[in-house]
């Protein structure tokens, strides 16, 4: 059985480590672990450290934590995900899985459809709860190195700034994704919220450089389409084949 693995927000090293409340709480409420058993802690930073638990007692646990492994390596394609802010449950799992499929940067965005209007303390409190499901994928799916979660932003801001090999999904794209010419190492996919983006918003993008890309015959839910996207970018030019 794999070790638990859990992410704190500091810079480990080798020694002893008081763990935060929230992993402490993790651990020793959720996970049941006892004093003796093995874990890994990683910082975000690409490396895992194998960790032994030391004392377990509610909200406080201590932690020897030992060399740390080897380095992950730097993804052969880095994809930046510009996604339009959807409800609840839907923008969760479309961030979640992005995680899981390999995405390096995330960027929620707010567009002329987005729904949830999100502002002042409730943008804080959403932007902290996206950023505790980017953690989870990563400690669940073996992530040494946290994605980056941007702010979120207002979509014609983000069109002003400069991206790689743009590309937005859009059922009336000029061609398949699968057409696109081979990626250098970067690319940036927009994806609009519930409804998609609106005619001006889809004339902005291609004003800013955006090629219009389709994902065969059928109209995907928001939360579907990056993920069938992101996928695809992997299979064919990222690490989902290695």
């Amino acid at each position: 059985m794999r070790a638990p693995r859990v992410f704190v927000d500091q810079p480990l090293a080798p020694g002893e480590l008081e763990l935060p409340a929230q992993a402490s709480a993790h651990l020793v409420q959720v996970l049941r672990l006892r004093a003796g058993d093995p874990l890994v802690v990683f910082d975000g930073g690409g490396r895992d450290y194998p960790a032994e638990l030391l004392r377990a007692a509610r909200g406080a646990a201590r932690v020897r934590i030992d060399a740390p492994g080897p380095s992950e390596a730097a993804p052969p394609l880095a994809l930046h995900l510009g996604l339009g802010i959807s409800k609840g449950e839907r923008m969760d799992f479309a961030l979640q899985k992005a995680v899981e499929l390999g995405v390096t940067q995330l960027t929620p965005l707010l567009t002329a459809r987005t729904v949830v209007r999100l502002a002042g303390e409730r943008l804080e409190r959403r932007t902290h709860h996206w950023r505790g499901l980017i953690i989870a994928a990563c400690e669940q799916s073996g992530r040494r190195r946290l994605p980056v979660l941007d702010p979120a932003t207002e979509l014609d801001a983000w069109l002003r700034q400069p991206h790689p090999q743009p590309l937005l999904l859009d059922p009336c794209g000029a061609g398949p994704l699968t057409a696109i010419p081979t990626p250098r190492g970067a690319v940036t996919l927009l994806v609009g919220p519930e409804g998609g983006l609106n005619q001006g918003e889809r004339a902005a993008a291609a004003a800013a450089g955006f090629v219009g890309v389709r994902l065969g015959p059928r109209i995907l839910r928001t939360e579907t389409a990056p993920l069938a996207a992101l996928a695809v970018l992997q299979a064919l030019w990222g690490d989902l084949g290695g």
